[in-house]
């Protein structure tokens, strides 16, 4: 299975939306850690729920957070969160959300902000 992921830095890759039966192969690729950056329910009844994506991502030994941002209206602290949980999950790190963009904002965002260097 090809996962479609696009790496920002070696240790720092964002993707669109990811589901639970994926995240064997993203441990396969590499991978240590995901954070889910799409809120519960933004892409209706097919978007699989945050839960099952964790509970699959750490069933496949990977390093898993949830912090749902919502499109076009990242703030500040959502970036400063978001800078503090790539700091602390094991690298590399995949982000995702619908696209991948908000996750790109973010990431972005905080190198700006000098919070990841």
């Amino acid at each position: 299975m090809s996962l479609p992921y696009r790496s920002l830095t070696p240790d720092f890759a964002v993707s669109p939306q990811l589901r639970p039966d994926d995240m064997q192969a993203l441990a396969a690729a590499g991978f240590k850690s995901v954070i889910i950056n799409r809120p519960d329910g933004e892409g209706g009844a097919d978007q699989p729920l945050s839960n099952d994506v964790l509970e699959a991502a750490r069933a496949a030994g990977l390093q898993a957070r949830y912090q749902p941002v919502v499109s076009g209206a990242i703030t500040e602290a959502d970036v400063v969160e978001f800078a503090h949980i790539v700091q602390e999950l094991p690298a590399p790190v995949l982000a995702f959300c619908r696209s991948g963009g908000r996750c790109t904002k973010l990431f972005e965002t905080a190198h700006e902000m000098g919070k990841l260097s």
